[in-house]
Parts: C-alpha cells; sequence; structure tokens
C-alpha cells in the first residue's frame, strides 16, 4: 500500500510540474456594442440542416460486436430531441461577438412569473432574434423579448415569448426532462473560455432543466442550480422569471470580466425551430465560439458559501437466500434449498458536505453517503455479450462536477467506486487551470453477506489472496483520482493530464496520461489522449502452461489466471470538419493486451481501431413535406497488436425530416469479423499434455472446438421512425434483421442452453448419462461426459426497439418501451437467444415538487420482473423526501439456487425504503 500511495504522489508531483511550465497565451480582444437593439440586420439565407457532430454513430443493430467502438463520454446527452436519428444543434458563427453591458437593479424583481415589475423597464432587453433551425439565420416563426439584470446577490433572467396560448406545448414535467416541449435555453460561460457554460432551461411554466455544456455538444444534464424561476401562460404566449444566486454559480467577475451567453427558444410544433439571440453560423463548428458578451458585473457580494446535507435511509429488505447444512464426511457447508428471509430495519444516517473555498474553488465531502438508487438501472439484453455494458452514474455526489475529469477513453467510470465509507472531491478553476481530486475508501471489494461468507461456493471470491493469513473480508479499497487540464490560445483548446489509483489487497492499479484538444480552423478540431497503466494483479495468459494455484481457472478450466506485474498503453485521437453541407470525422482508440484501467471503464483490450465517417446535408426548408435530408457513411477496421485483423464494417445510413417533428430513414451495415480462440480462453498447442507439463489442468486443445479461428460476412439493413406529431404523443421504432451475426455459443442461460453442434451431443449424452446412473450405487457410477468447448457459429438476428409516451393531461404520462433481440443458428436451426424487454413507466406530477412515479421491467429470457413504486417531495436541489418499494421476482423461472425449473410467481427480493435529505446553505 505504501508503495502504491508513493506512485501516486509521484504523479501528482509530475502534474504540478506540468502547470508550472505551461505558457500563457494572449486573449484577443472583442467589440462592445450596445446593448439594446444591437443586432445587424443580416439578409435571410437559404434554409439548411444541420451538420452532423463529430459523434456521428450508426443506429443500433443486433451485430454489437461489431458496432465500431466510437470514443464517447459517459453520463451525456444532446437536448436536441432528434439526436437519435437526426443532427444534433451544432455550432456556428456569422458576425463579431456581441457584448451586452448589464443592468444593476437597485430593487428586487418578484419572482412570480409576471414581468410587471418596474425594475424590468430598465434591464438589459434583447429582442432581435434569429431562427437557426431549420431556418439558417432567418426571421423567426414568433417573436421573444429576453431581459437580463442583476444586483449583489443575484442574476435575473426574463422571458417574454409570443405565442398563441393554445398552441402552447408544456406540462408539469420533472425537473431536466422539459426539452420534448417549447422550451427556454440559457447558456451562460462565466469564464468566458469557450469551452464549457452552465445550460439552464425553463418551460412555459417555469420547470426548470439544468447542466453543465462541454464544448464538443456533450450535456451533463446531473448538474443542479439552487434558483427561483416561475412562468405562466399569457393572453399573447407566455413569461418566464428566474432569479439565480451567485453562490450557486462559479464565475469570474469584476471590472473588464466577460460572461459568453446564448439565449435560445425551442418551438416545439414548429419543427422544432431553435430561434437564437446571436446567429449561428454553419460554416463554423462550435456553439460557444459563437456566443454574445456580458459585461458590467461589478460589486458583486463574494460569498464563501457551506453547504451541508444531513440523509437518512431507513429501509427494510427481505430476499431470497440458501439455506446451508454440514453433511458428508469429515462434515461441510453444502446449500440444501433456499428460504425467503425478511431483514430488520436499517438505519442509514450520511452526511455530504460542499465548502465554497472561493467563486471558482469548491471543496466536497461525503460520510458514509446515501447512496441508495431512487432510479434503477435500465434493463439491458445481456445475451452474447463478449465485453462488459456500460451503465452510467446516477449518484449525486460523483456526478457534480464530473465534465472536468471525463475524456476520450473514459478512465474515469465513478462506478467502480461502489460503496465508499467516505469521499472527498476537489474541483475548481482558477484563471486557465482547471483541476480536479477525487479520493475514497470504498467498502465493497471487502463486503460480503452473512450467506456468501458460509457458502462453499462464494468462498473462493474471499480466500483467493496471496498471503494466508490475511483475508479482504471487511477490508476496503483506496481509491484516487487527479484531473488538471490548461486553457491555451484564445480558442477553445486546451491541453490535460490525469492520474488515478486503485489498491486492494492483490489487486493494485496506477494510470497516467496527456490529453489535448485543437482548434484548427473555424470548422475543424483535433483531439488526442495518450495514457500508461501499470498493474499488479491476475491477468488472463492464454498461452501460459501452468496458472497460478491460488487463482482458480474459470469455467470450463480453460481460463489461465496468473497474477504479475503488466503494463499497458491506450491512444485514442480524432480529427472532425464540420462545414455547411460537408463534414467528416477521422477517429480511432488502441488498447493493448495489459492495458488495465479499474477506476474507469474499458470495452476491449488488446485492439486498435480505426474510422473514417463522412456526412452530407442539404440546405433544408421549413416549408417542403421533406424539410431535410442527411446521409452519412461510416467506414471502421480493428486490428489486434500482433497483426491480425479482427473486423471490418462500413455503416451508411439516410435521414429524412418530415414535417410535424417526424424523422425517417434507413441504412445498411455491412461488414467482415473474426474470432481467435484465445480471445475467448486457451489457446491451443499440440504439445501441452498432462504427461509432459505434469499439470492436470493441461489440456493439448484450446478454448474453441474444432478451428482455432472464426471469421464470417454479416449484413443487416434497418429502417427507423420517430414522431411527435402533437404534445400528448410520441413514438419510435428500429427494426434490424441481421445475417451472418455470430452466436458466441455461450448459451442464454437456463432458458437457452447452448446450441452449437457439440453442445447438442453433450445434452444428449448427459441425458443418457442421468439415465444410466439412476439404480446404480456412488461408487459404480462412471465419470459423466464433459462439456465440449465454445463453437462459435454465423446466425440469423432480428433486433427491435420500439416506443411509445402519452400524455393524456399535463401532470400525467405514461410510456411503453420494447426491445427484442433473437438469435437463431444456421449450422443446427435453433435458436441462441430470445429476449423480449418491456419497461412501463408512467408519473403523475401533483405539483412541480410532489410526484409518483412507477415502474415495472419485464424480461422473457430471464423472466424477471422488476417494479419501483415512488412517492417523491423535492422542493430543490438537496432536500428531497422519498418513499418507495421495490420489487423482484421471477415468472416461471429458473431457481438460481436449485437450477429447476418454479412456476409461477416466485420473490428474490423486495425492499421498503424511505430517505429524507435536508440542504443547509449559509454564507460566511
Amino acid at each position: 500500500m505504501k508503495n502504491s500511495v508513493y506512485k501516486f504522489v509521484c504523479l501528482v508531483l509530475l502534474c504540478i510540474v506540468v502547470m508550472c511550465v505551461s505558457v500563457s497565451a494572449q486573449t484577443v480582444p472583442e467589440t462592445v456594442v450596445p446593448a439594446r437593439n444591437d443586432t445587424p440586420t443580416i439578409a435571410p439565407s437559404p434554409e439548411i440542416s444541420n451538420p452532423s457532430t463529430a459523434n456521428d454513430s450508426p443506429s443500433p443493430t443486433v451485430n454489437q460486436t461489431n458496432a465500431a467502438e466510437v470514443s464517447t463520454v459517459p453520463n451525456t446527452e444532446s437536448i436536441n430531441t432528434i439526436a437519435a436519428f437526426g443532427a444534433p444543434l451544432v455550432d456556428r458563427t456569422v458576425r463579431a461577438k456581441t457584448v451586452v453591458n448589464m443592468v444593476r437593479f437597485e430593487s428586487v424583481p418578484v419572482i412570480d412569473g409576471r414581468l410587471d415589475d418596474a425594475v424590468w423597464r430598465g434591464a438589459a432587453r434583447l429582442d432581435n432574434f434569429y431562427q437557426t433551425q431549420p431556418g439558417d439565420n432567418v426571421r423567426p416563426s414568433k417573436a421573444t423579448e429576453a431581459y437580463f439584470g442583476y444586483d449583489a446577490k443575484h442574476f435575473y433572467i426574463a422571458i417574454h415569448a409570443f405565442d398563441e396560448p393554445s398552441q402552447i406545448r408544456a406540462s408539469i414535467a420533472k425537473r431536466d426532462e422539459i426539452f420534448g416541449e417549447d422550451n427556454i435555453r440559457i447558456y451562460l460561460d462565466t469564464f468566458n473560455d469557450r469551452r464549457r457554460a452552465y445550460l439552464i432551461g425553463f418551460n412555459p411554466l417555469g420547470i426548470q432543466a439544468d447542466g453543465i455544456y462541454t464544448e464538443g455538444g456533450r450535456i451533463d444534464f446531473s448538474f443542479d442550480v439552487v434558483m427561483e424561476s416561475k412562468g405562466i401562460i399569457t393572453e399573447d404566449g407566455y413569461t418566464i422569471e428566474v432569479a439565480i444566486p451567485f453562490k450557486s454559480l462559479r464565475y469570474e467577475a469584476g471590472k473588464g470580466k466577460q460572461w459568453g451567453f446564448h439565449v435560445w427558444r425551442n418551438i416545439a410544433r414548429l419543427n422544432d425551430e431553435i430561434d437564437s439571440f446571436m446567429p449561428i453560423s454553419r460554416d463554423i463548428a462550435g456553439v460557444l465560439n459563437q456566443a454574445g458578451k456580458l459585461t458590467g458585473l461589478e460589486g458583486i457580494d463574494t460569498e464563501r458559501t457551506i453547504e451541508i446535507i444531513p440523509s437518512l435511509t431507513l429501509s427494510e429488505t427481505g430476499r431470497r437466500v440458501g439455506v446451508f447444512a454440514l453433511v458428508g464426511e469429515p462434515p461441510q457447508p453444502a446449500r440444501v434449498g433456499s428460504r425467503f428471509t425478511n431483514g430488520s430495519l436499517e438505519f442509514e444516517p450520511g452526511l455530504t458536505a460542499k465548502f465554497g473555498l472561493t467563486p471558482t474553488v469548491t471543496l466536497d465531502f461525503a460520510l458514509n453517503p446515501d447512496f441508495a438508487q431512487v432510479e434503477a438501472d435500465a434493463t439491458v439484453v445481456t445475451a452474447n455479450q463478449r465485453f462488459p455494458i456500460f451503465f452510467p452514474e446516477k449518484r449525486l455526489f460523483f456526478l457534480e462536477g464530473i465534465d472536468i475529469f471525463q475524456t476520450r477513453m473514459n478512465i474515469l467510470n465513478t462506478r467502480a467506486i461502489v460503496d465508499p465509507d467516505y469521499a472527498a472531491k476537489l474541483t475548481g478553476k482558477r484563471g486557465r487551470n482547471s483541476f480536479g481530486f477525487i479520493l475514497a475508501s470504498d467498502n465493497a471489494p471487502g463486503n460480503f453477506s452473512d450467506e456468501d461468507r458460509i457458502d462453499p461456493d462464494r468462498r473462493s471470491s474471499y480466500t483467493r489472496f496471496l498471503d494466508p493469513t490475511a483475508t479482504i473480508l471487511d477490508r476496503n479499497a483506496l481509491i484516487g483520482v487527479l484531473r488538471v487540464k490548461r486553457d491555451i490560445g484564445a480558442k477553445d483548446s486546451s491541453l490535460g493530464f490525469f492520474a488515478t489509483t486503485y489498491n486492494f489487497i492483490e489487486r493494485h492499479n496506477h494510470l497516467a496520461g496527456f490529453d489535448g484538444r485543437f482548434r484548427l480552423t473555424p470548422q475543424t478540431f483535433a483531439e488526442f489522449q495518450i495514457t500508461g497503466t501499470t498493474s499488479r494483479r491476475v491477468f488472463f495468459d492464454p498461452d501460459n502452461l501452468f496458472p497460478d494455484p491460488r487463482f482458480p481457472a474459470g469455467s470450463n478450466r480453460t481460463t489461465q489466471n496468473i497474477y504479475r506485474t503488466g503494463n499497458g498503453l491506450g491512444y485514442s485521437y480524432a480529427l472532425d470538419k464540420t462545414g455547411r453541407n460537408f463534414g467528416y470525422t477521422l477517429n480511432g482508440v488502441g488498447r493493448t493486451r495489459d492495458y488495465r484501467a479499474d477506476v474507469g471503464f474499458t470495452p476491449r483490450t488488446n485492439t486498435n481501431q480505426h474510422r473514417l465517417a463522412v456526412r452530407f446535408s442539404d440546405d433544408p426548408d421549413a416549408k417542403r413535406r421533406i424539410i431535410g435530408k442527411r446521409l452519412t457513411s461510416s467506414f471502421i477496421t480493428s486490428h489486434d497488436f500482433q497483426g491480425h485483423s479482427q473486423n471490418h464494417q462500413n455503416v451508411t445510413e439516410l435521414t429524412l425530416t418530415l414535417q410535424r417533428n417526424t424523422y425517417i430513414g434507413g441504412g445498411t451495415e455491412a461488414g467482415f469479423e473474426r474470432l481467435f480462440e484465445f480471445e475467448f480462453g486457451r489457446a491451443r498447442n499440440p504439445s501441452r499434455t498432462r504427461e509432459l507439463t505434469g499439470s492436470p489442468n493441461a489440456n493439448p486443445n484450446g478454448a474453441f472446438f474444432g478451428a482455432p479461428e472464426r471469421s464470417a460476412y454479416y449484413f443487416s439493413p434497418f429502417v427507423f421512425i420517430e414522431s411527435a406529431p402533437i404534445q400528448k404523443l410520441r413514438g419510435s421504432l428500429v427494426v434490424a434483421p441481421t445475417w451472418g451475426a455470430f452466436d458466441f455459443d455461450f448459451g442464454g442461460g437456463d432458458r437457452f442452453p447452448r446450441v452449437s453442434p457439440p453442445a447438442l451431443v453433450y445434452q444428449a449424452e448427459l441425458a443418457a448419462y442421468e439415465i444410466l446412473i439412476a439404480n446404480l450405487k456412488p461408487d459404480e457410477r462412471p465419470p459423466p461426459p464433459v462439456s465440449p468447448p465454445l463453437d462459435p457459429g454465423t446466425g440469423r438476428a432480428l433486433f427491435v426497439e420500439a416506443g411509445i409516451r402519452y400524455l393524456p393531461v399535463s401532470a400525467f404520462n405514461v410510456s411503453l418501451n420494447y426491445t427484442k433481440s433473437r438469435l437463431t443458428r444456421d449450422d443446427t436451426n435453433r435458436v441462441a437467444f430470445d429476449d423480449n424487454i418491456f419497461v412501463l413507466r408512467s408519473a403523475y406530477q401533483f405539483t412541480r415538487f410532489i410526484v409518483a412515479r412507477g415502474r415495472v421491467d419485464y424480461s422473457t429470457l430471464t423472466a424477471n420482473v422488476r417494479a419501483q413504486f415512488l412517492l417523491g417531495y423535492t422542493p430543490s436541489p438537496g432536500t428531497a423526501f422519498f418513499a418507495g418499494y421495490n420489487d423482484d421476482v421471477n415468472r416461471n423461472g429458473f431457481s438460481r439456487f436449485s437450477g429447476q425449473l418454479e412456476p409461477g410467481f416466485r420473490r428474490n427480493g423486495r425492499t421498503f425504503f424511505i430517505k429524507a435529505s435536508y440542504l443547509f446553505r449559509k454564507s460566511i
């Protein structure tokens, strides 16, 4: 442990050296123009569609192992409702930066949604807006007025959106879920660095949405701003009033300081029209580099803010557990059945604290934090998956400020910190330098239930350590993360350094590297990341003859587990050009075989993937039946570091934008994939025999039955449609069959055993063996048949995803989503797996702050039903009360204890819980 801490301290010192040698660049001054009616007249030009972003990706298909591994950042999404199939909103600029002189209020407006306070008549007024979507800086369909002002403690915003009241789309929505209806969006780049900004949104009823926008199109909606807002629908449209305490923001203010800003209005029914105060050029890539400027923010009270959020969770959990008894000679514990047991009432107090050291630096601390999940993870298809599945972070402590730590290769995935006893986080920005530090002590690796501690089948998971006298029970893992980034130049360019460390008994991992983003031209940017890792842990080694006996082999005894030191290298790059009607992206990612990021997320190692994508779009016209068209085509190739080609593919897609918020399209995905047995288990070696090696685990055969390599061509056409013709109804559908999809021969659980030819022979032999030994004594029974190695083969796959959302009244909504994934092998014509996932959600919003929610997930593959019912009261971020019930049952499923089919409903677990927290906020 001392050696691990020493390495991490060295990384910190290296970071400080990097910061010291960084050189500042001069910022280009900007022109100041009047605050009122300051927008110069621009002649209307033909309307065009939005160019696609750097993160274009193909529509989902069933051939998930062939899909390109595009470098992305977790827990982000586009606020554009057509992001799934259409072109998300990206940046553009056409004129000199407009600087608005802020007005200091002498009196405080009443935040009631009515713009009748006299103070608004003296505010900075913005009223010349441009339609930027689908139009190209043309006159908007409806007029909009925005007002800005401030005093010593608050930043004030007012909006008057003119419209026909009966046509306005608005509902009593959940926080952050307003972007499918009319809304106002405010970008505040409070450091004027053109790299990240607060995104604050409101629907016509004043429902709030807030997040952090990072240049490049990524938005983190997990961030919450404590603010006050109110909106009302009037005879001529709707009006909104907002008061944001300066202590809720990180900012630089004072004489000569400027904030970047955007004001956007979204009119949902008019083909998702966007009206912007600043014209947006489609010939320039970026949003924040085309922002206006706010100046004159002087005389603001500088406050140090302390926020303390105590929390308490009361819960009672019942679950099905194994029943054990001592059997045999000598007596050993063995499972003899199962039973459902109710636990005692549990009290889980927690404390989260936030201290604003300065307006730009914040220290967070959590002691026994309450990480109870109010919202469960989505049910996904897990059958036939070769690589890990990513689940987004939902815990607020880790989500706040997460944009500082995000990189192209996902070197930080805070879900690796499962259940910390304590965690601390320091984040902030000083001048051109952004920084973040996380330290956590996670008790999850050594936390085992009473059942696990006596279960002989689970004992190897906590007795597999180097020192026989040591134990991992009740031991904690120490985790550290460091991130620094420096802005360079006048444009949105930066260089960064990062480091992580994970330490737990026999598992140690350290990672460090650099990354950068550079704007080369108004349309082009480049990114890179280089990462080195060193690990002392168990590694899979397909060529080793003698596996480490302290770390048992895996299933089918084909896995070689070796405890050793391994060093790895990872890299990522991207070059993107986004133009008016044409754009391209060249990107790639690679990781060596021993690359490990134990605090991050790694989908695949020993791979290099390179992708070239081109995109074309026409000039849209909102008056046409087909408003706009977009064509994209991606070419992807992958190979390992030994020179073996892994796959190559092409994805081509055409998207049509129609009237009434409707998007349809389709395309094809075609490619070639290779599988090698050393990626799945042991590599074969004819000289590897028990007599030669003396090892009972030796085997001349490899992980595959038959040939050591498999390859196949595949082809997948797909079609999709998404539409929101009226406020009450929204729906989507994706259909994608595939020919030549690989069945990896993992099986689909108890309901779908393996269906490869050798597996079918084995099942027949096993059935005959059960009959043979029925009347034989134990000492007379012959050895049972041995399960054969994997035999991957091609098949016919079908992927379907559909969803519908219905909003009968403004306070109630219900949605149903359906996902189907099915694969049938060609050689045996047997179904390898067939999963149908149904997700039913409903919510009734009694007020802006009180909601009742219900959710039921059902998967036919696992025969599992998960339900959650919740009553919540959330008057402000940090203050909340939840009462809920979670249930987990099987319907005609297989018992995980006996492996036998259990008819009817069998409960696996259930939980009643009450969760309460309260925000104490004080300025000092």
